[in-house]
């Protein structure tokens, strides 16, 4: 029997939430553990009571600066009274006092992306541009803290330990297709009445609320180049956001966003749905005829894995991370290039035969990754530390 510890107070949106909504419960499974799990209250709300895991809540809406200095101080005792031996670090920072060993979970690509602090300049947002270069370095020193780091992905792997010139090991995040598809809840009525109107155009879709880092502007001047090329057939991009400032997670600004694609809008190509909800997500993916990211920064990216799972075709910019999470069931684009993406969706749109090797493929794909897996390793890794006398190299 081994006791845990998780850190899971940093989760406030995407893949934060997505992590802990499937590795608890796969821990509440384990009868080889004990886990003690500190949250946020909106997220202690989705998990409910689960066996073998205590939760404790603490309010995480004081500011990632605030809360990185209250983990600092308030952990060690927390950790010392649940009898943890090791604790899990599951928000990119390492606890610099901690009484246990210590595993780091980095998964944040935008402290060591170029092109992030490029795009802020470029924005002149210098307020995420100097929290970011903050963050990143507390980010990177936190590598030499930890015992152990690991990241979601070898590509991201690499990455860290290119800047950092420490040991990263890779665990795949997982995916539970029964659990993503259990809820039988249909899309919100407002949701389907627009793909119900989309019936006959081509229907693409991303999955992401608006931040910088997923280039949605990018995927906007795609779309003009998209309506020409389709010659009358019209298209549709759904959007699981609104274009607003205030509707989405951070301090990220989409007025810039919002007016590139103001005749788009008048045309019905986009379709701003807002937030769908987890359960039925399913339903959304399902109603569309491919998947479409231009990410330029990414550690995992849980919505391709996602898509590949209910038969979509992808369309995704060529990251290293992308190319590892979706092999062969992807096609890739230049990353700020709208003319390159669109000739990658035209591509998947005149050959059925493309999109059903995609489609194929990508079922396949979907299926390599587990959360009983990924928590099976994390355990392994958890049992070296306590059994070791040394910090691994």
């Amino acid at each position: 029997m081994i006791r845990l510890f998780i850190n899971g107070l940093a989760a406030s949106a995407g893949g934060g939430i997505t992590y802990l909504r499937n590795v608890i419960p796969h821990l509440s499974r384990r009868v080889d553990a004990k886990t003690t799990v500190l949250l946020s209250p909106a997220v202690r709300a989705e998990l409910g009571k689960l066996p073998n895991v205590s939760i404790i809540e603490i309010s995480g809406n004081s500011g990632a600066f605030l809360r990185f200095i209250r983990e600092q101080t308030a952990l060690p005792k927390l950790i010392r009274t649940s009898g943890a031996e090791v604790l899990i670090s599951a928000g990119n920072f390492a606890l610099w006092n901690c009484p246990v060993p210590q595993i780091l979970l980095s998964r944040n690509a935008l402290y060591t992306s170029d092109d992030f602090l490029r795009d802020l300049r470029a924005r002149k947002d210098y307020r995420i541009w100097a929290d970011t270069l903050v963050k990143g370095w507390l980010a990177r020193r936190s590598l030499g803290v930890a015992d152990m780091t690991v990241a979601p992905t070898g590509a991201f792997a690499q990455e860290l330990a290119r800047r950092t010139g420490r040991k990263v090991l890779t665990v795949h995040h997982g995916f539970d297709f029964d659990a993503f598809t259990s809820d039988g809840a249909p899309l919100p009525a407002a949701a389907q009445d627009q793909i119900d109107k989309a019936k006959d155009d081509l229907r693409l879709l991303f999955v992401s609320h608006y931040n910088y880092y997923r280039n949605f502007e990018t995927l906007f001047r795609a779309l003009p180049i998209l309506i020409d090329r389709l010659a009358g057939k019209k298209v549709k991009l759904f959007l699981t956001c609104r274009l607003s400032s205030n509707e989405n997670p951070g301090s990220y600004r989409a007025e810039m966003a919002s007016s590139l694609v103001n005749s788009l809008r008048s045309s019905d190509s986009i379709v701003e749905l807002g937030t769908i909800p987890y359960h039925s997500l399913h339903h959304l993916y399902r109603a569309c005829h491919a998947y479409v990211t231009p990410a330029y920064a990414e550690s995992f990216a849980h919505p391709l894995i996602e898509a590949m799972s209910s038969g979509l075709p992808v369309v995704a910019s060529d990251l290293p991370v992308h190319r590892e999470i979706c092999r062969d069931a992807g096609v890739y684009f230049a990353r700020f290039s709208p003319d390159a993406l669109a000739e990658r969706v035209m591509q998947v749109y005149e050959s059925p035969e493309l999109a059903g090797k995609l489609s194929s493929k990508g079922f396949e794909r979907a299926r390599d990754f587990s959360w009983s897996k990924h928590v099976e390793q994390l355990l392994i890794l958890a049992q070296e530390l306590v059994s070791s006398d040394r910090k691994p190299e």
